[in-house]
């Protein structure tokens, strides 16, 4: 198994495509502390993060990987793990299904909207429902220049929409 880089990021990262369900997954739950969707303290919570993981003798899937969901005031940090049951604090399983379509976005984040908005019109054409966008960062501003640049994972949680496949249902008999 790869471990970190001295950075913290991830040495390797899951080679997620399109959709991917990690319905029934075992992760480590952490809240963090945000304002106005900006993390305060990110690095900080990474550490600690990785520290309870260490501390409850777990592993995780991809040392350093971890989804980001932001919030206005609070957001979390979801880190998979390798193993299948643990009773401790902040564990969890995923819900099953948990649907996320996933794109490897090379850039910064300021630059990142129209990936998101295309997304989301791709799943609202499919008639599936856009729920929670996490992130997450491949690279650090320390170790970007070496692995070929900025580099952050989009994810984006969907479930099936019964009202959303009705009206575009309804919008194709009407354009037939």
């Amino acid at each position: 198994m790869s471990e970190r880089l001295p950075c913290g990021c991830p040495s390797t990262y899951p080679d997620w495509r399109d959709d991917v369900d990690l319905g029934g997954q075992l992760v480590h739950d952490l809240g963090i502390p945000m304002f106005m969707h900006m993390p305060i303290g990110y690095e900080n919570y990474l550490l600690k993060q990785k520290n309870n993981i260490e501390r409850l003798e777990l592993h995780e899937t991809w040392p350093g990987f971890n989804l980001t969901r932001t919030g206005a005031f609070r957001g979390q940090m979801i880190c998979p793990l390798q193993e299948e049951h643990s009773p401790a604090y902040n564990i969890r399983i995923l819900p099953s299904p948990f649907h996320l379509r996933v794109r490897l976005f090379h850039g910064d984040v300021a630059d990142m909207r129209q990936d998101i908005r295309a997304m989301q019109s791709e799943l609202l054409d499919e008639a599936l429902l856009p729920k929670e966008l996490y992130l997450s960062y491949l690279t650090c501003p320390e170790c970007e220049g070496e692995r070929g640049g900025k580099r952050l994972m989009i994810l984006r949680h969907w479930v099936k929409s019964k009202k959303l496949e009705k009206k575009l249902q309804r919008r194709q008999e009407k354009a037939s």
